[in-house]
Order: structure tokens, then C-alpha cells, then sequence
């Protein structure tokens, strides 16, 4: 079991989600985010719940990149180690390209992908140090193929995560570290809670707990949920273009 665990974004929505369900199988957690006054609360609501666990918090924006390698090393020394990072932060404010938002974009683009090789610096130190440890980055569907409009940049940022993802497995395999890319489809949270067309959608719960799932098999690719995201990824990879931009 994965004792020690360190969320990223973990004030609001699948981060605050998953803290709640890792909390409650026994795991100590170290929870950063931007918001500080919510992660106290969660941190004091977790503690009263679950006595006998360790729950650690620090405010981070993880665009300011020397905190998160102070912040992470802080953590692991206050732990003893980290078992487990899971590197999600990240925004949805991408718009559509060529309309004067560029700022929205290179916002989006710096929070979910620099800022994850950050992160995926910081936890790869402490791992490679310890000869132990996963890496969880979370990616999402819409990184299978580009998306027009308001989602190019943010799925293009989710590509570029899922490729992280992949070759950090290349440099770790045979090693006792592992490394996960996990994709959600449509989970229910405050970044797609206004989005009509959003198929498939499932509570923050239900996605929590699938997520909670297929980070701990460890593999080395998961869509979340199972279904219908893994084989409607294969149908959307193999779409002719054409199609694609018909039905999209």
C-alpha cells in the first residue's frame, strides 16, 4: 500500500475528492493548492475523521516552480517519504486560438503542462533518491486528438501531458518506480460544471472513486471511467479526419 500520498490541486474537485477517499482507506496525505483557508478546513474535517492519520498542508501555486520543489521536499521530510504524487493541478480557461486570448492560453498552458514538468521533477528527485515511488499525471480524453474551438489549447496541453507520461515510463521501467497516465472523461466539477455538451458525465463521486481505482492498479494508462472512455478512445482515434470535424 502506497502510505504516504501528496495531491496537487487538492482544494476543490477530483483533488479534494480523492483526499477524502484515500483519507478514509488510512493513507497520510500532503495536500497543496492555492487555496489555503479551504485546504485547512479539509485538513481539519479529514483529521476529527480519520484520528490516526497524518494530514499535511501547503499553500502552492504550482507556477511559482521553485516552491514546488521546496514544498515537495518539505513534505517528504515531514513524512519520512512520499509513496505517491499525483500531479493534478490544472485550469480549463483555454479559448479559441486567434481571438486576442492569448494570455488565457499561455495561462492554461503554463498550469497544466510546465508546471507539471515541475512537479514531475520534484517527485522524480525524491523517488529516484528513494528507489521508490508513483508518479501519477493526470491527462485527460480529449488528449487522443485535437479539438476545435475553446478546447485546441487545453486538449493540446493534455497531449503534451500524456507524452510526459509515457516517456518517464521509458526511463523508469524495470525500476521499482512507476509511473501512471491517467485520462478522465467528463467527471462532474466546478471546470466543466457549465459545459452543455459534456457525454457521459458522472458525479464527483462516482468518477472519484473510479479514479481512486485505476490510480491504484498502477497501470500504465487508465481512461476514467473505464466506460465507455477506453473504447470510445479507440473510435476516436481511428475517425477519419473528416468525420472527426463533422461530428465534433
Amino acid at each position: 500500500m502506497r502510505k504516504n500520498i501528496l495531491i496537487t490541486g487538492a482544494s476543490t474537485g477530483l483533488g479534494e475528492g480523492m483526499a477524502r477517499e484515500w483519507a478514509a482507506k488510512g493513507c497520510n496525505l500532503a495536500l497543496c493548492a492555492r487555496s489555503a483557508g479551504k485546504l485547512e478546513a479539509l485538513q481539519r474535517e479529514l483529521q476529527q475523521a480519520y484520528p490516526d492519520i497524518r494530514v499535511l498542508v501547503r499553500g502552492l501555486d504550482v507556477c511559482e516552480y521553485d516552491q514546488v520543489f521546496e514544498v515537495f521536499e518539505g513534505f517528504r521530510h515531514e513524512l519520512g517519504s512520499l509513496d505517491r504524487v499525483v500531479v493534478n493541478a490544472g485550469i480549463g480557461i483555454s479559448q479559441p486560438v486567434g481571438y486576442g486570448r492569448f494570455e488565457a492560453n499561455r495561462q492554461t498552458a503554463e498550469t497544466n503542462f510546465v508546471a507539471a514538468i515541475a512537479q514531475s521533477e520534484a517527485a522524480m528527485a525524491i523517488f529516484r533518491e528513494q528507489n521508490s515511488g508513483h508518479l501519477v499525471l493526470m491527462s485527460s480524453v480529449s488528449a487522443v486528438r485535437g479539438f476545435r474551438g475553446p478546447m485546441n489549447i487545453y486538449a493540446a496541453t493534455k497531449a503534451a501531458v500524456a507524452t510526459l507520461a509515457e516517456g518517464l515510463q521509458l526511463d523508469t521501467r524495470g525500476t521499482p518506480i512507476k509511473v501512471s497516465n491517467i485520462m478522465p472523461g467528463f467527471i462532474l466539477t466546478d471546470i466543466n460544471r457549465d459545459t452543455k455538451n459534456a457525454p457521459f458525465r458522472v458525479d464527483l463521486d462516482t468518477g472519484v472513486k473510479a479514479l481512486v481505482k485505476a490510480i491504484e492498479s498502477e497501470r500504465r494508462r487508465a481512461y476514467v471511467p473505464w466506460w465507455p472512455w477506453t473504447p470510445l478512445s479507440y473510435v476516436l482515434k481511428a475517425m477519419p479526419f473528416g468525420l472527426f470535424a463533422r461530428v465534433m
